[in-house]
């Protein structure tokens, strides 16, 4: 999908962002690359133009605007605005898009969102970290050279008259994300509603201390790997990471808030304050909290306390359940024959996870076998979890392997079928999606495409309304594609299918995550039994899969 980004530069030298945009740079530092004669290094692939100047003389045209006007001469002022436009890098292949094609709605997007601009207009083909997805960098001089006709998005008189400064308000970003959405569905591109609020909150800047942070501990792991040492860790994990992580754990089989935050604060040493209708959540290496906010709708108030009511209800209901199904196997069994827990299916008992880890293997732990004293360590971390396994086994009433493997199979198809269920549920929604924002631009145009239609001079008047007609022909042909009478759907019926699809999401990511943490234990347990046993990890032959495990 095309996501927008935004940098607002107090930087006067307008030549380093050419610089930039024409030479290779180090995407950690924003340094530029020399070559072995300490020169600059061209970028392989770019296209760059300007709008009211010349893309080579952008930084001197800049200075002289701002020395006419007397403006952008105080340190504090804002001198610049990066736009970036980050396309989908399945683009490339599913939809054609080149450099050429993306460098023409850059410089369509420029000259209907910030007119009378010095602007450049510069496309990149090899991606952030060489990455592949093409991307289009936006500048503008802060100062508009030019007085342009009002637009709806300028909130301000002179926000359309020359010498007065871009001014990008919270509702003109809005404008921005929408006109970017509307672009790419008009060509048929990857794209998502940029409008709705994420899930999961990932900053920029999170993002690159979490890339700087990966190479960094990838460089460690390779030192630890040359002294024969094992590695404790692969993955670099910001705070925020952690936090969500956590937070996700704790809530999946927390029924209350209460509950919520003595998980959270036993188990992984997170505080959680409440104030104002807002949880925010204190890292243990931190002194200052992190509102849920920034970490996104699903580590807010209004989604935990929903997810913990959710949780409460299917607690009671599987309770209800297996006593329903225990009271009824108890009656139709004779007085005289005790029931028996294995001939109760597997999948019927409440998963409830549980802390079980693997049991390590000595002979591949090389500091174990390095150090007597960390080798004791891990025989008594062996011996917790050998026997935290053997009462799991017994609690839940597995007497053999063979019982033991089936239900590891049963579970891990119920999570297969889950998963099918999820993604079928997430396909339908965003085709659904797709239909209602195609269905609102046809409505939002169609008075405009009428007055086309009566128009004595067509020509005359699609040329000045070229956008809406675009709009209105791209959004009719997409829905009479989807229909199969012909007919256009209405809004009201499309919303009304798009908060059931919603609660099936919903009720299909609780299905298949329960499944999903069922399978990853059962498998715990299962290789836990085969060391216990001194079998391998692997699938054990038919003469040996009866043997007791109890």
């Amino acid at each position: 999908m095309a996501i927008l980004k935004h940098i607002a530069s107090k930087n006067a030298n307008y030549a380093e962002i050419q610089r930039y945009l024409m030479f290779e740079h180090d995407e950690d530092t924003n340094k530029p690359i020399l070559n072995e004669n300490g020169e600059l290094i061209p970028r392989k692939g770019y296209i760059m133009d300007g709008i009211n100047c010349d893309p080579f003389t952008f930084d001197m045209e800049c200075r002289e605007l701002n020395a006419l006007y007397r403006k952008n001469e105080s340190y504090d002022e804002i001198k610049s605005h990066h736009y970036i436009i980050s396309f989908d890098p399945k683009d490339t292949d599913e939809n054609g898009l080149t450099g050429e094609r993306a460098q023409k709605l850059g410089m369509e997007y420029a000259r209907k969102n910030f007119p009378g601009h010095q602007t450049l207009v510069c496309t990149h083909m090899d991606g952030h970290n060489k990455s592949g997805n093409i991307h289009v960098h936006i500048v503008i001089n802060s100062l508009r050279k030019y007085d342009v006709e009002r637009q709806g998005f300028m909130e301000r008189a002179c926000d359309s008259r020359a010498g007065y400064k871009h001014h990008l308000s919270k509702d003109y970003l809005i404008h921005l994300k929408q006109s970017l959405m509307d672009l790419c569905h008009r060509e048929h591109l990857h794209q998502v509603d940029l409008l709705a609020p994420a899930e999961k909150k990932i900053t920029d800047r999170e993002y690159h201390v979490g890339q700087r942070g990966q190479k960094k501990l990838d460089e460690r792991n390779r030192q630890i790997l040359a002294d024969g040492l094992p590695i404790r860790r692969t993955a670099f994990q910001t705070q925020k990471d952690f936090l969500r992580s956590a937070i996700e754990a704790s809530a999946v089989s927390s029924c209350s808030r209460e509950e919520f935050q003595k998980l959270l604060l036993e188990k992984y040493n997170i505080t959680l304050k409440v104030s104002r209708g807002r949880f925010s959540y204190l890292h243990p290496e931190r002194g200052k909290y992190i509102t849920g906010r920034m970490l996104g709708t699903h580590y807010e108030e209004d989604y935990l306390l929903e997810l913990f009511g959710e949780n409460s209800k299917s607690k009671e209901y599987r309770k209800e359940t297996i006593a329903s199904e225990t009271f009824n196997a108890e009656s139709e069994q004779p007085a005289d024959q005790p029931s028996d827990p294995l001939q109760e299916a597997p999948v019927s008992i409440l998963f409830i996870k549980s802390d079980l880890r693997l049991v390590t293997n000595l002979q591949d732990c090389v500091k174990a076998q390095q150090n007597a004293a960390y080798a004791n360590k891990v025989k008594l971390s062996n011996l917790k979890e050998m026997a935290k396994t053997v009462a799991y086994i017994q609690e839940r009433g597995y007497d053999t392997r063979d019982s033991l493997e089936d239900s590891f199979s049963e579970v891990k198809n119920l999570a297969s079928s889950s998963r099918k269920v999820l993604k079928d549920t997430e396909d339908k929604l965003r085709i659904l999606n797709e239909q209602i924002h195609y269905t609102g631009q046809y409505l939002a145009n169609k008075s405009v495409y009428r007055q086309f239609c009566r128009a004595k001079h067509k020509g005359q008047f699609r040329e000045e309304h070229s956008a809406e007609i675009a709009l209105y022909e791209s959004a009719r042909k997409f829905l009479q594609g989807q229909s199969a009478d012909g007919r256009l759907p209405s809004i009201k019926l499309l919303k009304a299918e798009k908060e059931q699809l919603l609660h099936k999401k919903k009720e299909a990511q609780k299905t298949y995550h329960y499944y999903r943490d069922y399978q990853k234990e059962l498998n715990t347990v299962c290789s836990n039994v085969d060391k216990i046993l001194g079998q391998a990890r692997a699938r054990q032959p038919e003469k040996q899969k009866g043997a007791d495990i109890s």
